[in-house]
């Protein structure tokens, strides 16, 4: 077992607040309990990833609790509507974000504003890396930047309307005949021109499939054309129109040719089609012509 929890509690919030005589702050019964102690990979345990939060609310959704220290109480309730939450309660993802992922355990302390781009970045490394070379990078540095445009506890999920329209988070700063105005338009456009031909491709190539056509290889490839739809909206990060175009430009690339593969594949079914309505207007021909014959003989008979 460790033997470090105590010095990394010492250093703590809560550890700090008890040095200075507040017994109301939590200490390590809290959290785990007194004589039913289980170990953290107990799901049934209060520290287990599913548990945690609802454990950490016990003190911080509690408003009388929490006013001597005027700290807001809805933390739990905001990150109950979050994509973290969702991931952690309904798809049973342990590797979701808890408190204790951003705000730590034993040394809980919470993050400073200009740490809080390194903190989400231990699990989104690429968005950080195109964060940290953006043009918001030194103008969030000192409010909280991921917080600006995702929030902190009721994270949710991100959507293109974030970048146009009215619920656009960048016309919060930017007007929209302004360059950030005008860069958040031309990665929307580019987005949504990749989004519509990907949809467009998804559907003839359903349909191509819905009719027993073969076109697997190019359902294969259109994965590589949605892979391109996620990296412009990853790139947005970066705030450069350009880190945008070249994925969306890849992408468009790829769907146009994987719906010129499901209208091929279309037009087969066409000719098959075709085929099989002459051939049966040849096998009706000849029938009718056996049977003609054979009423003829009949008669002579």
């Amino acid at each position: 077992q460790r033997v470090d929890q105590l010095a990394q509690y010492q250093t703590s919030v809560h550890g700090k607040r008890l040095a200075g005589g507040d017994e109301a702050v939590a200490t390590c019964v809290d959290c785990h309990s007194v004589h039913d102690i289980r170990e953290v990979k107990d799901p049934q345990a209060p520290t287990f990833p599913t548990r945690l939060p609802q454990t950490c609310a016990r003190c911080h959704a509690n408003a009388e609790h929490m006013a001597k220290y005027k700290i807001s109480t809805t933390q739990f309730a905001d990150y109950q509507t979050s994509v973290h939450w969702e991931a952690l309660s309904k798809r049973n993802d342990l590797s979701a974000p808890n408190c204790a992922t951003c705000h730590g355990n034993h040394g809980a302390t919470p993050p400073q504003v200009g740490s809080i781009a390194e903190v989400c970045g231990t699990c989104h490394v690429l968005f950080e890396e195109l964060f940290s070379k953006s043009p918001h990078q030194a103008a969030f540095a000192g409010v909280g930047a991921c917080l600006v445009c995702h929030s902190n506890h009721a994270i949710q999920r991100p959507s293109d309307a974030m970048l146009q329209g009215k619920s656009a988070i960048c016309s919060q700063c930017h007007e929209e005949s302004s360059a950030g105005g005008n860069t958040a338009q031309a990665m929307a456009s580019l987005i949504k021109s990749l989004n519509d031909s990907v949809q467009r491709s998804d559907g003839i190539l359903e349909r191509a499939r819905s009719y027993g056509m073969e076109v697997s290889e190019a359902l294969l490839r259109q994965n590589e054309a949605k892979a391109n739809l996620v990296k412009a909206r990853v790139a947005v990060h970066a705030f450069r129109t350009d880190a945008v175009r070249a994925p969306v430009t890849e992408g468009l690339s790829i769907a146009l040719e994987t719906g010129n593969a499901g209208d091929a594949a279309l037009r087969e079914r066409d000719h098959r089609r075709l085929g099989l309505t002459v051939s049966l207007v040849f096998i009706l021909i000849t029938l009718t012509g056996l049977w003609l014959t054979i009423r003829r003989i009949e008669s002579k008979t």
